[in-house]
């Protein structure tokens, strides 16, 4: 079976810190993986209409964590933690908090000196959303080269949490599930729609203006 994944970057601050107050202590790396209520950068365009989206503060109430990995770029071979084992997630009023305490290996100690200096900064998370109607709201946005305003109020799986480099996704590549595509689709219809029967219905209204002043 297919799953239909979304994948998200958030630009918020990652950081390390270590276990306790000891040189030597093994380092934590920290940060938040979303934010609840926060307004996305436009996304879409590759696929069709742009928009952007905010993540409700209830979206992780029901959502599936029990087998949630780290890795580095979304990439299963780099893998720096587990749920159950060294990677903790935390909900709180301003998102969803990750805690990894990566193994020791040459790739945690690369990735760690890193996100000291500043280098990597970033993180994502791979997602998807239940196939139901109240699980995302999708509304016509009234900002300049924005077409929608898309609300997630139910997240049903969270697959992984992953420091990244580079964006998750261009904008040339889908950054909707394929559900969620069709029922933007299937809303541009409605509209288009509706905008044939309005034409249609002032065009008659001109004609009738006309036949009346005959």
């Amino acid at each position: 079976m297919t799953v239909d994944l979304e994948k998200r970057q958030v630009s918020t601050k990652i950081s390390l810190r270590t276990t306790d107050d000891q040189d030597g202590a093994p380092q934590l790396i920290e940060g938040y993986a979303l934010k609840f209520n926060r307004q996305s950068d436009v996304l879409g365009g590759g696929w069709g209409p742009t928009f952007r989206e905010t993540i409700d503060p209830h979206a992780l109430d029901n959502t599936d964590m029990s087998n949630v990995v780290a890795t580095f770029n979304h990439d299963e071979s780099k893998v720096l933690g587990r749920t159950g084992v060294n990677l903790q997630l935390s909900v709180d009023n301003i998102g969803l908090k990750f805690q990894v305490q990566p193994p020791d290996t040459q790739l945690a100690r690369d990735l760690m000196t890193n996100i000291a200096a500043g280098i990597i900064n970033q993180c994502s998370f791979a997602f998807t959303i239940p196939d139901e109607a109240t699980a995302q709201d999708w509304e016509e946005s009234n900002e300049d080269d924005v077409d929608y305003i898309r609300s997630i109020n139910q997240i049903d799986h969270l697959y992984d949490v992953s420091v990244v480099t580079t964006p998750a996704y261009p904008d040339t590549e889908a950054v909707v599930g394929q559900r969620s595509k069709k029922l933007v689709e299937n809303l541009i219809k409605q509209k288009d729609s509706w905008r044939q029967e309005r034409k249609k219905m002032l065009l008659e209204l001109k004609k009738q203006e006309i036949l009346d002043q005959i």
